[in-house]
């Protein structure tokens, strides 16, 4: 892959001066995707299932055709996936549907501090509700979720493991394969945070062997407003629906109702058809280029960038061994938001905050970091460019006196 190629596919990016560095935030789209969004509003711009003329049936064919290209890009079968609004969305359903009707005040739930606040909250919100114990994995003295700390928590009491793929503030690969197979043996479910990964890394859920995994569109080139679970067929037909409306039921009484099958029974209403289309152009792009090619890409620039920030004096990298391409670091004495805007002026976009993820800045002992977050698109001119600014951003700050 050329990502000086690759660049003239996205239309934002036309702009040669720009530095987008917050892919972890949110992916560009490149123009396939968006010229597949403007087919479908173009040329059907109808809805899905109901009709039973020819373009509702050209439009649910296409929105079908993407949970298959989903299947198939994580190994999954074709009824264990669930288009929602987004990542937070399909975690919540997870939690919702699944944990507030199989766990009670003697189960216990394993998140961890490195959890985005989707994942957390969520399972926050069953343990008030059901009195299950939430108990946080201890994290080693890099901040990464290990196997040895996970047997320090696990035991029978555990019911649900619930857990990211890849950390969205220190880009660690947790070992889920590992994760997955010890839970199991204590009979507890995995439920995978997958935002980082699926746009990153190659994920084949039958392998990994989990339960329930989540990711969302916006960061892996797709459109906002579609998200994707994965459930375990055997598993999503046993759940009930959380929200209720059209489309997703069989039959209705006066007085009561029944379901669609899975998935159908998890997708109310009129569902994120044009995300979903999408999100299907996106999974076609990913795979022509490879996804083991876009993470060796991004390891690549992570690492040559990382090696030049330790050479900056007061420069604080906060995740130096990240096996992706995720960079946490701050400015000494510099609070994030200040040297954000010096970035910005560089025309340079990066992430400054908590990322929606206060426990693990808790646990850095900051008030928030900086972060870079390298895709496909991105190039070692991008790295220099970056070097630089933060040096001029050094040198302003202290001159100034921070």
């Amino acid at each position: 892959m050329d990502p000086h190629v690759l660049k003239k596919d996205f239309p934002v990016l036309d702009d040669q001066t720009l530095v987008y560095l917050d892919t972890a935030a949110s992916s560009l789209k490149p123009k396939q995707v968006i010229k597949k969004l403007d087919e479908y509003y173009e040329k059907y711009s109808v809805n899905v299932h109901r009709g039973v003329y020819s373009l509702s049936y050209v439009a649910t064919e296409l929105y079908e055709e993407s949970r298959r290209k989903v299947s198939n890009f994580i190994n999954a079968d074709f009824e264990e996936i669930v288009f929602t609004r987004g990542a937070s969305s399909a975690l919540n359903l997870i939690a919702s549907s699944y944990g507030l009707n199989n766990l009670t005040s003697e189960d216990e739930i394993i998140v961890s501090e490195l959890e985005h606040h989707s994942q957390v909250l969520p399972w926050q919100n069953v343990s008030n509700i059901t009195g299950a114990k939430l108990v946080y994995v201890p994290l080693n003295k890099e901040g990464r979720i290990t196997i040895e700390n996970l047997k320090k928590v696990l035991n029978k009491k555990t019911k649900v493991v619930a857990l990211n793929y890849v950390s969205n503030v220190m880009g660690y690969i947790s070992p889920m394969k590992e994760i997955v197979k010890l839970a199991h043996q204590f009979g507890a479910v995995v439920s995978v945070d997958a935002a980082q990964a699926a746009p990153h890394k190659k994920i084949d859920v039958k392998d990994l062997d989990c339960d329930f995994l989540a990711f969302s569109g916006h960061k892996m080139l797709g459109p906002t407003g579609i998200g994707v679970v994965f459930g375990k067929k055997e598993l999503l037909d046993k759940m009930p629906p959380i929200e209720f409306g059209g489309d997703m039921n069989d039959n209705v009484n006066l007085y009561d109702a029944s379901w669609k099958d899975s998935p159908y029974k998890f997708e109310a209403g009129t569902p994120p058809i044009a995300g979903a289309i999408g999100l299907g152009a996106a999974i076609d792009y990913l795979e022509n280029i490879g996804m083991e090619n876009i993470a060796n890409h991004e390891k690549k620039l992570k690492d040559y960038t990382v090696s030049k920030l330790l050479e900056i004096e007061d420069i604080i990298v906060y995740n130096p061994s990240s096996e992706t391409g995720i960079i946490s670091f701050n400015i000494d004495g510099v609070h994030p938001h200040d040297a954000v805007t010096f970035f910005d002026g560089d025309n340079i976009c990066m992430r400054a905050g908590h990322h929606c993820a206060q426990l693990i800045i808790k646990w850095l002992k900051v008030v928030a970091t900086l972060r870079v977050s390298f895709y496909l698109y991105n190039t070692m001119e991008d790295c220099d460019k970056f070097i630089k600014s933060v040096k001029n951003a050094r040198d302003f700050f202290k001159s100034v006196g921070f």
